[in-house]
């Protein structure tokens, strides 16, 4: 039965992230980058300005929405996660370090397609029942696109409630649980024939901490998002820094790997990773795993800010990619590659390459540091995928579900912790790319609105 299901992803996987898919969202984050002259590097300077700026702002933000800050902490919450530490390793691993390279390039180009996710998200969305602001891409398709669009909204929301127990919760969980048991098992503290109980009790503790924050509602994940985010973030990128810095030598030639791997993989890896496309191939499905441009998720977030300037609001999108993809996977790939631990090109790898890294520089202490670190990464990506999952089911059928959703989706974290998932992890990818299908055609056909929005802007 696996082994069937197994194979029937494997072939829809392979058409999702195929030629096609690339095509497309590079492509279309390419055409909005035309049409918007490139605005992600034209207006650099000031997006950080406007962005940096608004980050310690205390405002309470007005009943129904959360402040920006809270807002691109929800989307960073969702976005730094796993795929940081995890997706650039298995990405390194599979495409050779070239796989940065094309991460690098997806992500350029992602920041204008996350600015106009967010534009939009903004621009187009509505109070629900409740009083608050909802949008993301199937308000906006609903609302720029008009009725006989409709039911590719209800296409993109049914992808997303089925996407967020996989990619925005088992996987983290079971991400969790692993961080946990190596960081015991390192010291002793646990044997082998525990980790079983042990895991069900951790999955247990994530699913209630997950329903107590989830059913406070926005204000509330705004507030916890807030705090959870800047924090791991700095204390991952200085642990991540002092490997750099410590393996200062080997700098200059992991960077020749990236650039010699991303075009000619087999020279850097031996001939394991033997194409330029699979190079490309995991260096862009698993950049857009980590900061979802194109997918759209993190637009959801955004749109309860507390803002009456979509533009404003969306040149956090281009700085939650930046920071997302271009700093902290970066990094991640330099603990990996500038650490000097063996890679084993062309098989499957995780977040145990990447804690490899840094044990093998700091020593196996810091193991303890790294699944602290690790664990706020998951937990903060649960709980962003958990609004992005209500908003998804609301859309279909109305807020009344929305608090049983939470519970459903709360509980999950207890299977996630406590079943093997290396099929889901397959799975998820492949729902990741089945999402931005619908996201990225009413991007290309909402181009217009975005470029008159640009245009409209009040420096």
């Amino acid at each position: 039965m696996f082994q069937a299901v197994k194979e029937i992803n494997d072939v829809v996987n392979s058409f999702v992230w195929g030629i096609p898919a690339m095509v497309c969202i590079i492509g279309v984050g390419l055409f909005l980058s035309i049409r918007t002259h490139f605005i992600q590097f034209r207006r650099f300077r000031y997006t950080f300005k406007v962005t940096v700026g608004r980050l310690f702002h205390k405002k309470e933000a007005s009943d129904g929405s959360i402040t920006p800050f809270q807002a691109v902490c929800t989307a960073l919450a969702a976005t730094v996660g796993t795929g940081n530490i995890a997706g650039v390793a298995g990405a390194i691993a599979i495409g050779g370090p070239g796989a940065v390279f094309w991460m690098w390039v997806s992500a350029l180009l992602g920041m204008c397609t996350k600015f106009s996710e967010v534009t939009l998200a903004v621009h187009f969305r509505e109070k629900n029942k409740d009083g608050d602001w909802v949008g993301g891409p199937m308000y906006y398709i609903k609302n720029g696109l008009g009725p006989k669009w409709r039911w590719l909204a209800v296409v993109f929301s049914a992808l997303g409630v089925l996407t967020v127990f996989g990619t925005g919760n088992a996987t983290q969980v079971n991400t969790i649980t692993t961080a946990i048991d190596s960081a015991l098992l390192n010291y002793g503290i646990v044997s082998n024939e525990s980790v079983a109980k042990i895991n069900l009790i951790i999955g247990c503790f994530i699913a209630v901490l997950v329903a107590s924050v989830l059913l406070g509602g926005i204000k509330r994940i705004g507030r916890v998002t807030e705090r959870l985010v800047p924090f791991m973030a700095l204390f991952y990128i200085l642990l991540a820094i002092g490997v750099v810095f410590l393996n200062i030598e080997r700098v200059p030639a992991v960077f020749s790997s990236i650039f010699c791997g991303a075009f000619s993989p087999s020279a850097v890896t031996g001939g394991a990773v033997g194409t330029m496309f699979l190079s490309l191939k995991n260096g862009v499905s698993r950049g857009i795993f980590s900061n979802e441009a194109g997918l759209g998720t993190g637009s959801i977030a955004h749109a309860a800010a507390d803002t009456k300037e979509p533009i404003k609001q969306g040149y956090f999108g281009i700085f939650e990619v930046f920071t997302d993809t271009i700093l902290i996977c970066t990094l991640t790939a330099l603990v990996i590659l500038c650490s000097g631990i063996p890679v084993s090109y062309g098989a499957a790898a995780g977040a145990e390459l990447t804690i490899s890294g840094f044990t093998s520089t700091y020593g196996s202490w810091v193991s303890i540091f790294t699944a602290v670190a690790l664990c706020c990464f998951a937990f903060s990506t649960i709980i962003g995928w958990g609004l992005y999952g209500t908003r998804c089911i609301e859309f279909l059928f109305g807020s009344g579900i929305n608090r049983p959703f939470m519970l459903v989706y709360a509980a999950v974290a207890i299977l996630g912790a406590t079943v093997d998932l290396g099929l889901l992890w397959g799975i998820a990818d492949t729902f990741n790319g089945l999402m931005s299908i619908p996201n990225l055609i009413a991007l290309f056909l909402l181009g217009g609105t975005v470029v008159k929005l640009v245009k409209e802007e009040k420096l």
